[in-house]
């Protein structure tokens, strides 16, 4: 490897740990929720396969929004839905944000329609600012991405769902929009995430809902 090709796949690093330390700051309105958290556990099982491991869900366009991705994005969401309704849909919904940020990654713009329809608030702020510093390093992203653990928790009011879950980076890259070049890096404790995202009701949108908060534990133990 090169000195250019170190310096990128440095830079690369910090980006991404820069990026997992973002915050949204909108309404977080999980923050009162109950303590019942549908489908938590112990995280000692092993997370059943996704029956569509794919980057975008067996319809490219729920709601009605493009959330497709390239052949060489593969988002794998290795979770079971809630029984409960909104949270399955929360859930749901949570994914298509991942995807939407990708797929703005994927377009090189923030302004994609799938970002603005899966997110709002701080939720569409932590988004833009992931889209900017991956089209600023002059990346895409190549492999895969692995979620899973993931657990529900609904406010009271129920116009708002927390959707926890780990990601798994470490077989997930930048590449050179340019050059084509793969930046790959050292399997480390920085490969491994736990998210926290706040979703809530779109208020006129049947069915739909949007993340408004975001926060990432970096370097989760609770992960490996």
């Amino acid at each position: 490897m090169n000195r250019r090709t170190l310096h990128a796949t440095a830079a690369l690093a910090a980006t991404a740990a820069l990026l997992l330390t973002a915050c949204g700051s909108g309404d977080d309105g999980g923050s009162k929720d109950s303590d019942k958290i549908a489908g938590a556990d112990d995280g000692s099982a092993k997370p059943e396969k996704s029956e569509n491991p794919s980057g975008a869900p067996a319809a490219d366009k729920p709601d009605g929004v493009d959330v497709s991705l390239p052949k060489s994005m593969n988002l794998v969401f290795d979770w079971n839905k809630p029984k409960d309704k909104n949270e399955a849909a929360a859930m749901s919904d949570a994914a298509n944000f991942l995807r939407a940020i990708y797929r703005g990654v994927d377009k090189r713009t923030t302004k994609d329609a799938a970002l603005a329809a899966y997110a709002t608030g701080g939720g569409l702020h932590y988004g833009q600012v992931q889209i900017k510093e991956w089209i600023k390093g002059g990346w895409t992203g190549n492999g895969t991405r692995r979620h899973y653990q993931a657990t529900t928790r609904s406010a009271p009011n129920g116009d708002s769902v927390e959707v926890a879950f780990c990601a798994d980076t470490g077989k997930f890259y930048g590449q050179d929009v340019k050059t084509g070049k793969i930046l790959k890096t050292e399997p480390s404790a920085k490969d491994f995430a736990f998210y926290k995202v706040i979703m809530v009701k779109h208020p006129t949108g049947k069915g739909l809902w949007q993340a408004s908060n975001v926060s990432v534990e970096t370097k989760a133990e609770k992960c490996r």
